[in-house]
């Protein structure tokens, strides 16, 4: 070997000498004779980097094997237990991921492992916990932590039920994420351009074998650089589940289309948040000069789950205010509104009717598309409706689609849970153009970049989505760049757990544009290598092969 390496023409690409170290050991190589070849000083991180790709050998592999996996109980931001795992590579390596939780869920989404009893009011993890610690780690010490789909792979076919009810989602997910990370960490790349590297492997197939994936490891998208910004749906009103006190739909949101870049979204967005802050407080405090007792006055700036508002008005008075609050803010015709009913809580099947019981409303399926075409008229604004309807009313679906999907973007999340075989339904019967993705919902990184390639091939939109029980992780915001999805929904413009995921796309907007020696503030328009889609993401959703609908002759 060391006798290829000193006959091997210098002039020839870093892939070709790369090419020459794949197919052979480096174990007895020093590292000083394959640094000199490959023409790099800092071999540390034991991988070497041409482009796209990466190179380990044998010795470099040892050092990316896991040596450790530890799971251990942490709290999410509804103060109930959720599991953190640590994984430890034989090179040194540690990183770790906590998994969040939803309060609002669809009823075919993988099993969140809670432990039942009096402990935790029911919600303990401690089951979870122990899965990883005795049954999850001895099945993949000592695998290659780059090789995602082999891991996730390895704790499907461990677990072998449909929903991860054996082993818990939330078990097998802290895991699958945990590696993603440590392998980053590993090979001294960010995380969303290590996930930008495992997303030319997902196949956007509902059947993938993970495991035979891995040993078949190939290509099958061209690399695509990292660089699309996501445009934030800003929750800036609760109701539903997330706020009981609030309107009947469960989020209203904000849309900043018309920001140049993530930060200008940021301060449109966050500036418009503490004008609706003035005008709920100025209710309150008109209520209470008319002579209402303060203690019964409900127009007060809490917030709910997701860190939005939650006065106690009905749904086209939500959208009044926030309206009125994107006026006030200056940045009318920049900002638009997007909703999610998550309609399931409010549907029910003894009658197949949708309660809105804030509005004193029962609605069938057509009336239900009715009161959204109703609310469209009065608010184009609105650019987004998710989980509009409920996710067993398939026909109401596709009706809410054929009425709207050419001027609104109708995003899945109940009714397909992250779920390509689900999903792959969705697309055949066109129900919607679009999907919410959400990690924990399938329990796997492998099968939620198989979910947003399967989204894409078939021209929908994939919003990354935070949950209701959330973190301090920051792993959507990583996502939804290395996969270049282009939308994220990460709750309101308050509230550590949410900020979080934001301030992580902050720094790698800086980040990517300082790489590409561009300076990093101001951020200067035109001249950036990151690019924010705005409206422009949108429209790939109202596009009548998204929609799947057919223009008129």
């Amino acid at each position: 070997m060391i006798q290829q390496i000193s006959q091997f023409n210098n002039n020839q690409t870093f892939q070709q000498k790369v090419k020459l170290l794949e197919s052979n050991d480096l174990s007895p190589i020093q590292n000083s004779t394959v640094s000199s070849f490959l023409g790099t000083k800092d071999i540390s991180a034991q991988v070497f980097k041409a482009n796209s790709v990466t190179f380990t050998g044998k010795k470099v592999a040892d050092n990316l094997k896991i040596e450790d996996v530890q799971a251990a109980r942490v709290f999410d931001s509804r103060g109930f237990p959720t599991v953190e795992v640590t994984i430890t590579l034989k090179g040194g390596v540690k990183a770790s991921a906590i998994v969040p939780s939803g309060a609002s869920t669809g009823s075919r989404e993988a099993l969140e492992l809670r432990d039942g009893g009096k402990e935790y009011s029911g919600k303990d993890v401690s089951k979870a916990i122990n899965n990883v610690n005795k049954r999850i780690k001895k099945e993949i010490i000592d695998l290659d932590v780059t090789n995602q789909a082999l891991i996730d792979g390895t704790m499907i076919k461990l677990d072998g039920t449909d929903n991860k009810s054996k082993l818990g989602a939330n078990a097998i997910l802290a895991v699958s994420m945990a590696c993603a990370r440590a392998a980053a960490e590993a090979q001294g790349i960010p995380l969303y351009e290590h996930l930008a590297k495992q997303y030319r492997y997902s196949t956007g197939n509902s059947e993938t074998n993970y495991v035979e994936a891995a040993e078949n490891k190939k290509v099958v998208h061209r690399y695509q650089k990292p660089k699309k910004l996501p445009v934030p749906m800003m929750n800036v009103i609760n109701g539903g589940a997330h706020a009981p006190a609030g309107p009947d739909l469960q989020e209203f949101m904000i849309i900043p289309v018309g920001a140049k870049n993530f930060e200008e979204a940021m301060k449109m967005g966050t500036e418009t948040f503490q004008a609706l802050k003035k005008i709920i407080d100025q209710k309150r405090k008109d209520a209470i000069a008319s002579g209402k007792d303060p203690r019964e006055v409900a127009f007060a700036t809490t917030v709910g789950d997701e860190g939005g508002f939650a006065p106690p008005v009905a749904t086209k008075e939500a959208l009044g205010m926030i309206r009125q609050a994107i006026q006030d803010a200056g940045y009318e015709g920049k900002i638009k509104m997007g909703l999610d009913s998550a309609s399931s809580e409010f549907y029910k099947e003894e009658d197949n009717k949708y309660h809105l019981e804030k509005e004193g409303l029962v609605l069938t399926s057509e009336e239900m598309v009715d009161y959204y075409k109703d609310l469209k008229k009065d608010f184009p604004e609105i650019i987004s409706i998710e989980d509009g309807m409920a996710e067993k009313d398939w026909d109401g679906w596709k009706l809410l689609t054929k009425e709207m999907g050419k001027t609104t973007q109708i995003v899945g999340d109940d009714l397909y849970v992250t779920n390509p075989s689900i999903l792959q339904r969705g697309i055949e019967e066109k129900a919607t153009n679009s999907v919410l993705i959400k990690l924990n919902q399938i329990g796997t990184v492998s099968e939620t970049l198989d979910a947003i390639r399967m989204a894409d091939n078939a021209g929908f939109t994939a919003v990354v989505s935070h949950r209701s029980g959330e973190t301090e992780d920051p792993f959507i915001a990583d996502l939804v760049v290395g996969t270049n999805a282009g939308q994220i929904k990460t709750g309101s413009l308050c509230r550590t757990d949410r900020m979080a995921k934001y301030n992580q796309l902050l720094r790698i907007e800086r980040e990517l544009n300082e790489r590409s020696g561009e300076p990093i503030f101001p951020l200067p328009e035109g001249k950036l290598k990151t690019t924010y889609p705005g409206l422009k993401i949108f429209a790939k959703a109202y596009s009548t092969q998204a929609a799947g609908l057919q223009e008129a002759d």
